[in-house]
């Protein structure tokens, strides 16, 4: 690790020069794979960068990729305290599913409740719409006001190219999602779901003495993939949202618009097993890595340490991972008064003398300022220094 003090020098390695990922790509020849899909995403889920994608922003059906946001929706009111897991939900006649060919069903009886927590298994696992419309109406008081709610949280997790008009994704006119905006649903619900995104791995759910498979196929076939949804419609052809986590690296895949189930399994596997065999992620310094001691002016305190805020991670290419340095630029020397976890300089992840990730640098310690007459006593000492 190299330590650079003085900016002056920092500026011709990395400051006002970064490389982008897509830019390593290119550089690195990568060709995204090809695929008979109407659509696909593949994110890197720490970064959010995405490492191929096929129409990434079109407005398409999405079928009962919808139900991730009406899972996620329940689930952040489960951790709020909103809703309890033994909460009772009403399955009423509007929300009751006879079952037909056309649709999936929990197959909660009529005018019959069930838990929140049976709700959400049957709603990820099951793909229930009965499911899936008893707890719309329970928590917003009907479907369509629930919808709303659908597209304020999309707003917030920046789905600029979906619009929610149920909460099933049964086709209804307006009722769209893109590839891209379904990826960063997905990377919400694993980052901020807590215990409740386990469910999405589980296989199978009992409810009524009726059991029934997860659809997505993944799970039965390769042991990283912990989740998402599957979703099918006419309109909107088989898709699969997975996730895969794999020595330390997690991807997100989005396959919209294939011909079967199989379709979409296999070009979700495929479109992982590539992302992994050309991307890596690699750590250059964990968080709360010590990086130097600095000096201290007019402090209690002549120094103090300072180490990483976060953990310096850097996506690349596989071919890259070996040509990352890190720069750290930090100041000469500070002024007390200092906080504990004060932002003092960066470290940067460097590759071809092209900054591609940083970090915080941060004081370990608070510093107090000194008295009145030892802070008297360094501005002579700090003047008499800048004379020479």
């Amino acid at each position: 690790m190299t330590v650079k003090r003085v900016k002056q020098q920092l500026v011709q390695v990395v400051v006002g020069v970064s490389l982008s990922l897509s830019a390593i790509i290119a550089n690195a020849a990568i060709q995204p794979p090809e695929m008979d899909n109407t659509a696909y995403v593949l994110m890197d889920y720490n970064t959010g960068e995405i490492l191929a994608q096929k129409n990434a922003n079109q407005p398409l059906p999405p079928a009962s990729l919808t139900k991730m946001m009406t899972s996620y929706i329940i689930e952040q009111r489960l951790s709020s305290g909103d809703l309890t897991e033994d909460e009772q939900v009403l399955m009423s006649k509007n929300a009751w599913c006879r079952g037909s060919s056309s649709q999936s069903c929990m197959y909660v009886p009529v005018n019959k409740t069930a838990s929140v927590i049976d709700m959400l298994r049957g709603i990820i696992i099951q793909s229930g719409n009965d499911a899936s419309k008893a707890m719309a109406e329970h928590i917003a008081g009907s479907e369509s006001s629930f919808a709303i709610l659908m597209n304020e949280q999309a707003e917030k997790l920046g789905m600029d190219n979906t619009h929610f008009v149920n909460a099933t994704g049964m086709p209804d006119e307006g009722h769209q999602a893109s590839a891209l905006d379904l990826a960063k649903l997905a990377r919400a619900i694993i980052k901020n779901s807590g215990e409740y995104y386990d469910i999405y791995a589980e296989k199978e759910f009992t409810y009524n003495g009726i059991t029934q498979g997860n659809r997505n196929a993944l799970l039965a076939t390769d042991p990283t993939v912990d989740g998402l949804k599957t979703g099918h419609t006419n309109a909107a052809g088989y898709c699969l949202v997975a996730s895969s986590n794999r020595d330390d690296m997690r991807l997100i895949s989005v396959i919209m618009g294939t011909e079967s189930p199989q379709a979409r399994a296999d070009q979700s596997r495929e479109l992982l097993n590539w992302g992994f065999g050309h991307f890596t992620t690699v750590t250059k310094a964990p968080s709360n890595q010590f990086v130097s001691k600095l000096p201290v002016w007019f402090g209690e305190a002549d120094e103090v340490e300072l180490a990483t805020g976060d953990t310096l991670q850097v996506l690349t290419t596989k071919t890259q991972k070996n040509k990352i340095t890190t720069v750290v630029d930090i100041p000469e020397s500070i002024e007390a008064p200092i906080k504990k976890g004060q932002k003092i300089g960066k470290m940067l992840a460097v590759i071809d003398g092209k900054a591609v990730a940083s970090v915080p640098i941060v004081a370990t310690t608070d510093i107090e300022q000194s008295g009145f007459m030892s802070r008297m006593w360094q501005h002579v000492v700090r003047w008499a220094q800048n004379l020479f």
